[in-house]
């Protein structure tokens, strides 16, 4: 069984950023989702599986102040700091696996394009599924970007889970409500297609 940990690490230690098929300078498509939500800029926002991703740069270009980027790997958030330098001091950072977060914050808006389709057991998805609905305020409001249907089989050399919007509204149907969910192409930096689904999803709050 692979380690995940060490398999992302050697990733990031081996690879340039345009070197990685999810290279975005400017993730147009998250950004739209997140300014879709009228959400106020001091809203707490986490990017799963963040990385060394540009998403943090853009909301903080944007007026965005609180600001969490969670990845299991150190060396790719190490990258993103030296990256952004002292704006990095306006991040708050995690080295975790997402399904072994330990934290009492709670976020207005949380959005993953990275980790969730790297879930492909049922106990890791109700693992991580249960993490979310505990670590999302009462308003809050879920962003899930993952392999479309006609997506990739694999990502890095692992194997992820496609989803078509009925599927992904099914699996989350227990704590979250779909919002609005739209398929995208994004154009690797070796110009390759890859499909993605982007769902935007309320939490259900039982009274």
């Amino acid at each position: 069984m692979i380690d995940a940990k060490s398999h992302w690490e050697k990733i990031y230690a081996s690879k340039r950023q345009d070197e990685v098929s999810w290279y975005q300078p400017t993730p147009e498509v998250s950004l739209d989702f997140i300014n879709e939500l009228n959400i106020s800029k001091d809203a707490a926002i986490i990017d799963v599986g963040g990385g060394d991703s540009y998403l943090a740069d853009n909301l903080l270009a944007t007026g965005f102040t609180n600001i969490t980027v969670l990845d299991i790997s150190e060396g790719a958030i190490n990258k993103a700091k030296h990256r952004l330098g002292k704006e990095a001091e306006k991040i708050k950072w995690i080295v975790s696996d997402i399904n072994e977060l330990v934290s009492t914050k709670q976020f207005d808006c949380w959005h993953d394009r990275a980790a969730f389709h790297f879930l492909t057991t049922e106990t890791q998805i109700e693992k991580y599924l249960s993490i979310a609905q505990n670590h999302i305020s009462d308003n809050g409001r879920m962003i899930i970007g993952t392999f479309s249907a006609s997506g990739p089989e694999k990502c890095s050399g692992l194997p992820i889970k496609q989803y078509s919007e009925q599927s992904l509204s099914t699996v989350l149907k227990t704590w979250f409500e779909k919002i609005k969910c739209i398929t995208t192409d994004h154009i690797t930096p070796f110009n390759t297609i890859q499909n993605f689904l982007f769902c935007s999803f309320r939490k259900i709050n039982f009274q």
